[in-house]
């Protein structure tokens, strides 16, 4: 009896610690939301009051009911991208390309550990890129291009030895381009149509921010 009292016990509270994530994870996507405008009511199914989010539209979950996806791009959306989304902690894909996002990267971001693919292109993002990114260590895919950003291409992206794509091509940032790590394989394309971005950084020969 005392064993199967522990095994019960152990699984409520099991079924507590997934209810407590799950929704947190609804709180941040919830935030998310309200930052948003969505003329199309393409997230009417965000329904706070749920138990978790895995239910809404647009989201996709694990198993244990925790938040792997979120495919908005290409919706129509507007407003401001929330720190709230660094809570996300098992989201792999993160996707609101094509929208009409506006404000700055939340540093937040670089606490998704489990990032695969973080595609923000074609919007109105201004800012730097958060060198916070650097700490996903996890991230293959990263597309920024066709947006406002400004400032140097942060070191710290160098490290992350997974990455595959890097596109920030179409923006306004400055200083050279990293050639150590990943940026080794990526094409130079993937840089152009910003007018203050140097060429390739001769590493230990210039200082990689010039003109920034």
């Amino acid at each position: 009896m005392a064993a199967a009292a522990r095994a019960a016990g152990a699984l409520a509270v099991a079924l507590v610690l997934a209810l407590a994530g799950a929704n947190s994870e609804g709180d941040a996507l919830s935030a998310l939301r309200r930052s948003l405008r969505d003329p199309g009511g393409v997230l009417q199914s965000w329904d706070p009051t749920l138990v978790n989010p895995c239910t809404w539209f647009h989201v996709t979950c694990d198993r244990d009911n925790r938040v792997t996806r979120l495919d908005l791009g290409n919706l129509n959306l507007s407003g401001h991208l929330v720190p709230e989304l660094g809570k996300l902690e098992h989201l792999q894909y993160l996707e609101l390309y094509k929208n009409n996002i506006q404000g700055a990267i939340p540093s937040e971001l670089g606490n998704l550990k489990n990032l695969i693919s973080l595609d923000l292109y074609k919007n109105n993002i201004s800012g730097t890129i958060p060198p916070t990114l650097g700490k996903l260590k996890s991230l293959v895919f990263l597309r920024l291009n066709g947006n406002r950003l400004t400032g140097a291409i942060p070191r710290e992206l160098a490290a992350i030895s997974s990455l595959k794509v890097v596109d920030v091509s179409s923006n306004d940032l400055c200083g050279t381009i990293p050639t150590s790590g990943p940026f080794e394989r990526i094409p130079l394309s993937n840089f152009e149509k910003n007018p203050r971005l140097e060429g390739p950084e001769l590493q230990g020969l210039a200082i990689y921010d010039t003109n920034c």
